[in-house]
């Protein structure tokens, strides 16, 4: 009890992360015999349950929540939703998924989905149309009403906000002088908003998006204008290794991932992490970076059965 006699909320500290994360270097030939040095930033091994950029933006949208019930939205596979069910456990917050797909409430709970109950969260399903407009304030007053959610706190899909956003310019702080450019998966775009504002003048960010549609830029210019109002940081995408859109995996990029695992020990993820790194060494193979270019490339997950899966969503 604090000397106010008001017992201490939870905060994201109490949970014991491991700052800053490892950073290693790897020694693969598909990089050095272009002259490339590569490390790799391992944001996977910040906590058991809140991977690598789910922490950096969780984490202060926890803060802010202070022990109110925490609200937030995404489909069945949601990484985002899983992070927050177990943060919601670990800190005895209550949680609540609103969840895309009405259709899902008369069947069985995915492994995703079970998973994010047995924490706690307790789910709202919602049919497509409505979810694509919840951005709207009166469809999002509406949501909140019906999910019984009014007066909690919402966190938005993929947890990109204001908030998240400034959490992430810690990575890039992490890794000042220590490379040239620093790459990372996206998919709502905050980590890479955060992380090019955090890394010195002189570094620059590379986001490898996951998802179709280049709409990217756009959304990572709108999250540092409401952030920091205005750009920050010197950043870009390079398109096209989403290999046909969120969660698709075709055979050539398990095998790259099957053939990185062999090579390095490292359980790869395979619907950000795989995208990231198979992008670095066909940059590299291209001539992409200059001889002499120092990578470092976040791992922000880790797939399934090794740690909780988290990834850039």
């Amino acid at each position: 009890m604090s000397d106010n006699g008001r017992v201490p909320r939870p905060t994201a500290s109490d949970l014991s992360p491991r700052l800053p994360s490892p950073l290693v270097a790897l020694d693969d030939d598909r990089f050095t015999r272009h002259g490339v040095r590569v490390l790799l930033k391992r944001d996977d091994l910040i906590h058991p349950d809140l991977i690598g950029n789910k922490w950096r933006k969780l984490a202060p949208n926890l803060d802010a929540a202070d022990g109110r019930a925490i609200v937030t939205f995404g489909g069945a596979y949601s990484n985002h939703l899983r992070a927050t069910a177990a943060a919601g456990r670990l800190l005895g917050v209550p949680t609540i998924g609103i969840v895309r797909g009405q259709e899902l409430a008369d069947r069985p709970l995915n492994p995703s989905l079970s998973r994010c109950a047995a924490d706690g969260m307790r789910l709202h399903f919602v049919d497509r149309s409505t979810y694509r407009r919840k951005d709207d304030p009166a469809v999002l007053a509406a949501l909140l009403r019906t999910a019984d959610a009014v007066g909690a706190y919402p966190v938005p899909e993929g947890g990109s906000n204001s908030l998240a956003v400034r959490g992430c310019t810690e990575l890039g702080r992490e890794l000042r002088g220590h490379a040239d450019v620093v790459a990372v998966a996206c998919g709502t775009g905050g980590t890479l908003a955060g992380l090019a504002a955090g890394l010195a003048p002189e570094q620059r960010a590379l986001g490898v998006p996951v998802l179709k549609g280049g709409f990217l830029p756009a959304e990572i210019r709108a999250l540092q204008e409401a952030a920091f109002g205005g750009p920050r940081g010197t950043w870009r995408t390079a398109d096209g290794f989403h290999f046909g859109g969120y969660a698709r995996v075709p055979a050539e990029l398990a095998e790259f991932a099957d053939d990185f695992e062999l090579r390095h020990g490292l359980p790869v993820e395979r619907l950000y992490v795989a995208k990231m790194l198979y992008a670095l060494v066909a940059l590299a193979q291209e001539g992409r970076f200059a001889h002499g270019t120092t990578v470092a490339a976040v791992i922000t997950g880790a797939p399934d059965g090794d740690a909780q899966s988290s990834t850039s969503r």
